[in-house]
């Protein structure tokens, strides 16, 4: 079974926030709160690539 963490910014109690999970394989499970059934996974190449995108400011 996964653990879902959110984002420090995001409050606990919040109904809508990303949450992300580090797999058996080390890929990262993507989910939003309010639709947990929905999940995105990411290897760690592509998340590397995404995490370096946002700290780089770039506009998705």
């Amino acid at each position: 079974m996964l653990t879902f963490v959110r984002a420090k910014r995001c409050d606990s109690n919040a109904p809508n926030c990303v949450e992300v999970a580090i797999d058996v394989d080390l890929s990262r499970v993507v989910r939003n709160s309010r639709r947990p059934e929905i999940q995105v996974v990411f290897d760690q190449q592509e998340w590397a690539i995404f995490v370096s995108s946002v700290r780089a400011g770039q506009d998705f």
